[in-house]
């Protein structure tokens, strides 16, 4: 279905977005048909440069975002909420504009409010305020849901947005979300001979990721076969401790080491877990890649591409 359209990927040189592009390849998308602007050459938070980004542009996938961990976050809130605001609205409206034909936005589970029932359920996105933390990235993506669902009950444009929950996989950097993290501080452990590895909070939280692969064909099936105004969860629909985490990459990086848990220090959210219903029901996503196995891939990742020894 996407075999002859022009598309645009914003964010395509980035960690999700090189995977999107990888599996609209292999769904018959033609190398020449796919436009990855670099932020270099166009900044979409310029009205002027996201109208010449959607020239001749038939689907666009808006995978493009300024985020990173909970430092960054605290550290940034303002440059966090206006690059992401004004890339989303101003690019929609130029799509808008000179007649798009679909707008996926990539959002983020970061929309759901921090109080929101477990499993999150996209009915309860607006059942309060999203974590303090994390509000001006979330409330500026959210603002986007807003945005498609205003332009599609105005103008009849066909925009979608996806609530994607943490990934992991080939490719992440060493600093982005938790899972490089732990394998950063495992990796440190081994090669400085320490004997203990220090953790924050209980280990008790629960979290829910998906392998990156599974994303990105979660987001071109999407592209391919949904076509509503309410938005949709993209999980892996399965939830684990971060202690059964820290404690599998410990075995898969055989870390022998003690695994030490300071109560002291802030848990966190105690589950944050998404249901997936939606998304099978509506262009039959289901996740393929079960937790061990995609952490296996990343570690073979590692151990290729940044020359380190794991094991």
């Amino acid at each position: 279905m996407l075999a002859n359209k022009r598309i645009l990927v914003t964010g395509g040189n980035g960690f999700l977005g090189r995977h999107i592009i990888n599996k609209l390849l292999e769904d018959g998308v033609t190398d020449s048909a796919i436009f990855t602007p670099r932020s270099g050459d166009l900044n979409l938070c310029s009205k002027n440069d996201c109208a010449i980004a959607v020239r001749n542009i038939d689907i666009i996938i808006h995978a493009a975002g300024i985020t990173g961990n909970a430092e960054f976050h605290r550290n940034q809130p303002g440059r966090i909420l206006y690059d992401n605001l004004m890339m989303g609205v101003q690019l929609m409206e130029a799509a808008r504009l000179v007649g798009v034909k679909k707008f996926i936005t990539v959002g983020s589970a970061a929309e759901y409010p921090q109080e929101a029932p477990m499993p999150l359920r996209e009915e309860s996105i607006w059942s309060g305020f999203p974590e303090m933390i994390h509000a001006p990235y979330a409330i500026a993506k959210k603002m986007l849901l807003v945005q498609a669902q205003a332009y599609r009950a105005q103008y009849g444009f066909n925009a979608i947005h996806l609530l994607m929950t943490g990934m992991y996989g080939p490719g992440e950097k060493s600093d982005g979300g938790p899972i490089p993290a732990l394998i950063m501080k495992v990796l440190a452990a081994k090669q400085n001979h320490e004997s203990t590895i220090d953790m924050w909070g209980t280990g008790k939280p629960t979290r829910d990721f998906l392998y990156v692969e599974d994303a990105a064909e979660a987001i071109v099936l999407a592209t391919e076969k949904y076509d509503k105004p309410e938005p949709v969860n993209i999980g892996a629909g399965m939830e684990i401790t971060i202690k059964d985490l820290t404690e599998l990459i410990c075995r898969l990086m055989d870390y022998k080491g003690e695994v030490r848990w300071d109560p002291s220090k802030p848990d966190g959210q105690p589950r944050r877990m998404l249901d997936v219903s939606r998304a099978e029901k509506e262009f039959g996503f289901r996740a393929k890649t079960g937790l061990r196995e995609g952490l296996k891939m990343t570690l073979d990742w590692y151990k290729i591409d940044q020359k380190w020894q794991l094991n």
